[in-house]
């Protein structure tokens, strides 16, 4: 299950330290922004002023002509500044924003590299794709227009405010603002609702995204047990329910514009009525009416603002509950190595022992071997054996729970895991292809590989034949997973991929399962004269078929999770084990399929 959200308060304290933090490392931005919002609000308040000046001026009849255009001039001008400062403030402080989401986006995807997959079993796909996309964008939203709104809003309302209250009448500004406070009370009150409601569109939202992330993965399943109309009618479901929840979150945040207009509505009738009687009693003239009624239809935006802060900043808040739980999730296997790698460096195996959490017994129990450099370590045995889980321990993907291994007698907690994996090219049973060309795939490991060493590695590989035969040879997309290659071609070019790599020790994790025998005949081959080549690099071969291991130096039978069985392929031929049972059934099994 996916972790589970912090609460509201935690939730908002959280995105608060953030924010501030961000603001204070981005001080430079966000005071050029505001700086530029202060020029806005002191012309916005400016113009309703100066307005009331030319209309007392005309009713007075002391502007005329070339004064009156010089008057229009200066509020054009106004109005041009005002456009050139809002276009200014908005690219200096969403530049800022969007640094926002790449850091998120980053810290985001670092954290998910690290750990491992125990973290990545308890949770969705789908899930971690919307943190990464719509939540990080929701987050950025808070960053950047919330605040900087709610920054502009706040100082337009202190300065209308003022000269409503002091520049005009003092009476007739509190007699305007008696609505307000019920429209504090009805912005509380929808902000509870659209907190939930925004957590709930983007939960329903990442439901939506895994639905579409396991479809398109299984896709060929799903056509092959004909549930492809099944699959559509789920996602229609899940579609509904994403689209119902988003409605519910802007209902509840188009809420904000009634309460607005009905507090602003209020005001003005209270204001004319006020202002009608204050101008009958000569106490105000009908210049400061015009321009008080201008400065109570300037309190709009502040008014808006107010609504659309509160909710960008709850769709923020529902956003950073999902995020930050993830991005401060501890991670399932430490990274606190600091030891360098000897070299050489035997692999070594002492009391090795691991169980699954609830297995009634360990899936690999007291196992012990030694690999010096330049050897071949074979490990074969039937389903569920433990030879997948041995590479688990080895990869760290996995701690034992007694016993453990070493590299050079350096044990492998004590290395960091970066120094452990560049140690090791492993070819898993089914290989992880990227959406990108042959070559590129390949030369993974090693980006900056020529042509020819990527060739010589698919040569090795027994693959270089079928490359050849693509539309496009080593340039051909192998789209998403490689699913343009078959199951030996995907395998044959990840294991050109590890044979490129530099890594001292090859793994082999039933990577020859899908090549026939006389593929898996010429890469053995190629392997040997590999080693030959390269009397430092070690091999471990896990395999179902003992065609694979019969040349290893020594051989491992496990059973149950204990090796019982050990010696070359002859010793264990002489044994008369499991090993040599297993032998026959397969020849007799190669000469049927033979003739």
């Amino acid at each position: 299950m996916p972790v589970s959200p912090p609460s509201a308060p935690s939730a908002s304290s959280g995105l608060s330290r953030m924010l501030a933090a961000f603001v204070r490392e981005h001080w430079r931005a966000y005071a050029a922004a505001g700086a530029m919002l202060s020029c806005i609000a002191l012309l916005t308040v400016w113009i309703p002023r100066q307005v009331g000046h030319v209309v007392d001026a005309l009713v007075a009849g002391q502007l005329h002509g070339p004064g009156l255009l010089r008057q229009l001039g200066l509020l054009v001008a106004a109005g041009l500044v005002i456009y050139l400062l809002r276009a200014g403030w908005r690219l200096t402080l969403f530049k800022a924003a969007y640094q926002l989401g790449a850091r998120l986006r980053t810290r985001l995807f670092a954290r998910l590299a690290l750990q491992g997959p125990a973290y990545f079993q308890a949770q969705r796909t789908g899930d971690l794709m919307a943190l990464a996309t719509n939540d990080i964008d929701t987050v950025e939203q808070a960053a950047g227009e919330a605040m900087l709104a709610g920054f502009d809003g706040t100082q337009t309302l202190v300065l209308v405010l003022a000269m409503m209250t002091v520049g005009i009448d003092w009476r007739l500004g509190l007699a305007a603002l008696l609505p307000f406070p019920l429209m504090g009370l009805a912005f509380w009150w929808i902000s509870q609702h659209l907190h939930q409601a925004a957590q709930d569109s983007l939960t329903r939202f990442g439901d939506l995204n895994q639905q579409v992330q396991e479809s398109l993965a299984g896709v060929r399943t799903l056509r092959a047990l004909g549930l492809v109309d099944r699959s559509r009618a789920r996602f229609g479901e899940l579609a509904d329910r994403a689209a119902e929840a988003s409605f519910r979150s802007q209902r509840w945040e188009a809420a904000y514009e009634p309460a607005v207009g009905m507090t602003l509505s209020a005001a003005f009738a209270i204001a004319l009525a006020v202002g009608g009687w204050l101008v009958a009693r000569r106490e105000i003239s009908i210049g400061q009416l015009t321009a008080f009624t201008m400065y109570l239809g300037q309190l709009i935006w502040p008014m808006f603002a107010a609504g659309w802060v509160l909710a960008l900043l709850e769709r923020g808040r529902a956003a950073w509950g999902r995020l930050a739980p993830v991005l401060d999730a501890p991670l399932t296997l430490a990274d606190e190595g600091r030891a360098a790698l000897p070299s050489p460096a035997p692999l070594q195996a002492r009391g090795l022992t691991y169980g699954f959490p609830g297995a009634r017994r360990p899936a690999v129990e007291g196992v012990d071997f030694t690999l010096p450099p330049g050897r071949t370590l074979g490990i074969v045995g039937a389903t569920g054996s433990g030879k997948s889980t041995l590479v688990r321990l080895l990869l760290r993907q996995a701690e034992p729970q007694a016993g453990g291994l070493a590299l050079g007698g350096v044990p492998l907690p004590e290395l960091p895991l970066a120094t452990l994996r560049a140690h090791i090219a492993w070819v898993p049973q089914e290989p992880f292809l990227f959406s990108a060309t042959v070559a590129e795939n390949i030369a993974l490991a090693r980006p900056q590989a020529t042509q020819a060493e990527v060739e010589a590695a698919a040569r090795l590989a027994a693959v270089h034949d079928d490359i050849a035969r693509l539309p496009q040879g080593y340039a051909t997309e192998v789209g998403e997973r490689g699913v343009t290659l078959s199951g030996g071609q995907r395998q044959r070019v990840a294991i050109a991929r590890a044979l490129l790599s530099d890594a001292p020790l090859l793994v082999l994790d039933d990577a020859l399962s899908a090549v026939d025998t006389g593929t898996e005949t010429a890469i053995l081959d190629h392997l040997r004269e590999l080693r030959a080549a390269r009397p430092d690099r070690s091999v471990i071969v896990i395999a179902h078929r003992l065609s694979a291991v019969m040349d290893a130096d020594e051989i491992l039978v496990l059973k149950q999770g204990l090796a019982v069985e050990r010696g070359t392929h002859a010793e264990l031929l002489a044994l008369g084990g499991w090993y040599a049972a297993q032998w026959r059934y397969q020849q007799i099994e190669a000469s049927l399929e033979a003739a």
